[in-house]
């Protein structure tokens, strides 16, 4: 029987990096691509979803399918959207039963209303850090059908997503996504066990939507307006919301006094409340 050979680095220590199985995806630098290398986290993170009230998951970027396995063991319709060609020849090689599954697409061009129709399914994934915040956004977007949304981030990412006002990390995507869903970080995952590893640490938080998304304000305004203050996040609300050329006594509240990581959710949708009767709702 042939031994395998130990991998040396050549400064001075054994390289512990994983290496890929023979027939295995090569990892593609410009898809942000780090396949994940450890069963047990791969298992940890198919476990929190909890399919209340939905059947149907899609998982972005599985790869070769480390936690898509333990996805098919749940009780759930699985399907998964893949941009990389040599991924999805893997998965459909290797996954017979993801078979009419496989969607081979940029998840952010793609209307998966043609796939899932009005039915509820969660979203899930080991997402790549360079398009993660944009993935955000999509599943914000589609929030009436996403009632769950869990997967791994950057680590800084997952925490100024779950962060709470009065941090310097919160930001635009902490006021938006807590108005829509209970955002919760579940742990830290290292960069060993990751192929090729990231630099950074990664995090893997857990989105629950909301009983109620209405916002009691326009929408569409109070997406303009979170941007817009954080855009200038180290003036007062009265000089970054300057363009909407208030008038005096509304500027004086004491709102227009504070800085934007000051506010919680429900404090900026009472800001856009105070400007929603002088504000066009239709632009961002």
């Amino acid at each position: 029987m042939k031994k395998r050979k130990k991998n040396f680095s050549g400064k001075g220590k054994w390289d512990k990096t994983p290496r890929p199985e023979e027939g295995a995806v090569k990892a593609k630098k410009h898809l942000g691509q780090h396949f994940l290398t450890d069963e047990s986290i791969a298992e940890r993170i198919a476990g929190t979803l909890g399919f209340s009230g939905y059947s149907k998951v899609l998982e972005i970027g599985p790869g070769m399918g480390v936690l898509t396995k333990y996805l098919l063991q749940k009780e759930a319709e699985v399907h998964v959207v893949e941009i990389d060609t040599e991924s999805v020849m893997y998965l459909t090689e290797n996954f017979p039963n993801l078979h009419g599954r496989i969607h081979e697409q940029d998840f952010l061009k793609y209307d998966f209303s043609g796939v899932f129709g009005k039915e509820q399914y969660a979203v899930i994934g080991n997402f790549p850090y360079n398009i993660s915040s944009q993935i955000v956004f999509k599943v914000l977007e589609n929030r009436q059908l996403v009632p769950e949304f869990s997967g791994m981030f950057q680590k800084e990412v997952a925490l100024r997503i779950c962060e709470t006002h009065g941090s310097k990390t919160y930001g635009i995507l902490s006021v938006l996504v807590q108005a829509f869903y209970e955002a919760e970080y579940l742990f830290t995952v290292p960069p060993s066990v990751f192929n090729p590893p990231p630099k950074v640490d990664s995090g893997v938080l857990r989105l629950r939507r909301k009983d109620n998304i209405e916002l009691p304000c326009d929408e569409r305004l109070f997406f303009r307006v979170v941007k817009m203050a954080f855009g200038q996040r180290r003036k007062t609300l009265r000089n970054s919301l300057k363009s909407f050329n208030l008038p005096d006594n509304v500027r004086e509240d004491t709102i227009f006094g504070q800085r934007p990581e000051q506010l919680s959710t429900e404090a900026f949708i009472d800001l856009t409340l105070k400007i929603q009767p002088y504000a066009i709702s239709d632009q961002r």
